[in-house]
């Protein structure tokens, strides 16, 4: 108990001196890759993002890799979100359980933001050619249990960005971890996520013809320039979460969860949640989001789930979260689970 208490003091601190305090400052904008902050998963998003002590699914490959190996099972699953401004946000993750101690996973994320006609001065009418944009993250997770109680893992990410003709890619890691207390049904979680390098743009689109005398003749005008863009840290988030099982008999469960998340692209901010379970078979769930973030869009969350074992062939799962953003489109996603 006392090296496991020490353990998760160590990695706090470790989280901080790689994650330092902002002190309320509002850096949005100032960081590459911001569909890394977008909650995966239609359970997670009815809870209102806190999710981290409870994460027992293989969308805990995006919020603490070190729970993946306490789901126990090897899950498929495939999540789709009608996200804003006409744009969709798709996740595709399974774990593989190993044995009763490892477990891996591989994920992929994608932020979908369409196409659109490329117009010109001279083809106001459309150019019949289009442009498009795309963002993506590629996963390969690792879980091991190091006690009954206490789990710990990490992600290696392979992160692109994409507009048009240019592009911009970087590698990055997370690290999280798990404890259950034993105590009427406590859990803490921990992650650090995103920590990697930066990204830069770059393409075609980028390269310039350039005089570079042109107050002097006989310079060669068609030499070809590259403009260069400048480096883009990615968004880091620090997490920590709880989760409490209120109620707890045969056929009900009541939990209640909590988390806080200090990013350093945005100012601190809380996400709370309930989930309500009957035989763990149907789901209601309600969360808030972004609480003492002053400027944010997110608020209410609801949504329900629902599985159900197939004999011979294992448990199918239907997840719904309907999430409220302000000015902007409300959010609707689906969730499609299979566990064997």
């Amino acid at each position: 108990m006392r090296k496991v208490c020490k353990f998760i003091f160590l990695f706090a601190i470790a989280a901080t001196v790689l994650n330092p305090p902002l002190y309320a400052q509002n850096k949005v904008g100032t960081s590459a890759a911001p569909f890394l902050g977008i909650a995966v998963g239609a359970r997670a998003q009815a809870l209102g993002g806190a999710y981290l002590g409870t994460a027992n699914d293989v969308t805990a490959a995006y919020w603490n890799p070190g729970a993946l190996v306490t789901i126990g099972r090897t899950e498929a699953r495939v999540s789709h979100s009608t996200w804003i401004l006409g744009t969709d946000f798709n996740w595709v993750g399974i774990n593989i359980q190993l044995d009763d101690a490892n477990a891996i996973g591989l994920s992929i994320t994608q932020l979908d933001y369409g196409s659109e006609e490329i117009t010109t001065i001279f083809e106001q009418e459309g150019s019949g050619r289009f442009w498009e944009a795309l963002d993506l993250s590629f996963a390969l997770s690792y879980s091991r249990k190091l006690t009954d109680r206490f789990s710990m893992g990490g992600s290696f990410k392979l992160i692109s960005q994409q507009i048009w003709n240019e592009s911009a890619s970087t590698f990055a890691i997370d690290l999280g971890l798990v404890y259950q207390t034993g105590y009427e049904g406590l859990r803490l979680g921990m992650a650090i996520s995103n920590f990697g390098g930066k990204m830069r743009l770059d393409g075609k689109d980028l390269l310039k013809q350039i005089d570079i005398d042109p107050e002097n003749n006989g310079g060669n005008k068609t030499l070809v320039a590259r403009m260069k863009t400048d480096d883009w840290p990615l968004p880091i988030f620090f997490r920590l979460g709880i989760a409490l099982d209120v109620l707890k008999t045969e056929e009900n469960r009541l939990t209640a969860l909590v988390d806080a998340l200090h990013p350093t692209d945005n100012v601190e901010s809380v996400n709370v949640g309930a989930e309500y379970s009957w035989n763990e078979m149907v789901a209601l769930r309600i969360g808030y989001k972004s609480l003492f973030q002053e400027d944010s869009e997110e608020g209410l969350t609801v949504g329900g789930g629902v599985q159900y074992d197939i004999p011979s062939f294992g448990t199918v799962g239907l997840d719904y979260a309907y999430v409220t953003f302000g000015v902007l489109e409300d959010i609707q996603t689906f969730d499609l689970s299979v566990r064997f």
